[in-house]
């Protein structure tokens, strides 16, 4: 099972990669940080500093249509941002 799920590509994320060098990345509820790190500096060969978890709680959502409202939830998940060493740099458009 993979410890990195997927990154974090929001507008936000990618300023604070471009100004503080650090990227978001949602990983697997049960990874501590010292997977996370270890995680990242395998996929991206980069040298990590510094790794800040926590948890986005699940939200509640609904939404009025012709038949009525639907209610329903968005899933909880652990968020992981990474500070990469001076220099480093992940680059996700590199694939397209």
């Amino acid at each position: 099972m993979a410890i990195i799920i997927k990154p974090i590509v929001t507008e936000k994320m990618t300023k604070l990669g471009e100004t503080l060098n650090r990227y978001g990345f949602k990983v697997q509820k049960n990874a501590n940080k010292i997977e996370v790190k270890k995680a990242v500096e395998a996929l991206y060969n980069v040298t990590v500093t510094d790794v800040n978890t926590f948890i986005i709680p699940a939200k509640n959502k609904s939404r009025f249509t012709k038949s009525g409202v639907i209610s329903g939830k968005t899933s909880a998940y652990k968020k992981a941002i990474v500070t990469l060493k001076e220099g480093d740099r992940i680059d996700f458009y590199s694939n397209i």
